[in-house]
Order: structure tokens, then sequence, then C-alpha cells
């Protein structure tokens, strides 16, 4: 499946930011769908995933009750809404696929998705 991000920029402290991801070129709800950012100069993180069904989600820690993660089967959409951001949000933000993610421990290992957008900045500042 191939993955275009959008909806990055600059926004300030305690803004709001939505990022959407489109999917094409295979069945978009046979893919569990997630989130990473990478910091300059930092290893990927894991940010949120959501199961085929959305039915499902996960959140790092350092996101959960500021940023909500949801995914529309009928337009092959995955959006992150991400509310009250921090400094410490910045970074590039990914959108990931893979048939095969199932549950937490699989979610937030990078290496294990298999499908990568080219990736969409935010950039939080003080």
């Amino acid at each position: 499946v191939q993955l275009v991000e959008s909806g990055g920029g600059l926004v300030q402290i305690g803004d709001s930011l939505r990022l959407s991801c489109q999917a094409s070129g295979s069945t978009f709800s046979n893919y569990a769908m997630a989130w990473f950012r990478q910091a300059p100069g930092e290893e990927r993180d894991f940010v949120a995933a959501i199961n085929w069904s959305g039915l499902s989600t996960h959140y790092a820690d350092s996101v959960k009750g500021r940023f909500t993660i949801s995914r529309d089967n009928t337009k092959n959409t995955v959006t992150l809404q991400m509310n009250s951001l921090k400094v410490e949000d910045t970074g590039v933000y990914y959108c990931v696929a893979d048939k095969n993610a199932n549950g937490r421990t699989y979610y937030v290992v990078s290496e294990r998705w298999s499908c990568w957008g080219q990736g969409t900045q935010v950039t939080v500042s003080a």
C-alpha cells in the first residue's frame, strides 16, 4: 500500500493540528495503521496505532489524552488529531501500515511496519 501524509505545519504551543494519510494500491481495511514521529537526531518513536476496524487504538504515554487516531475505511484515510501541542511534539510524522500488526507489543516497534509514507513536518514553537 502507498501512503501519502498531509497536514503538517508550524504552530504554537497549545495549538491543534490534524494530520491525514491517504492510502492507495491495496485493500485498506486489511491493514493496521499507525503514526510514528522522528525528532532531529532521535530515533523514530511510536505515537498511535489503530487496528483494521478502527475499534482498537493505542497511544504513546506522551500523547495520551491529547492525540486521537481514527480511520475511514470508505475513504482509505487515517487521521491524527493533535491537540494541546507541545514543543516536544516537533518532528517528522510518518504514516505506516502493515497487514500483520496486532497488539501494542507489535505496534511500538518501527521495524515491524512494512509500509511507510514520506513524512510530514510538524513544528511547535514556543
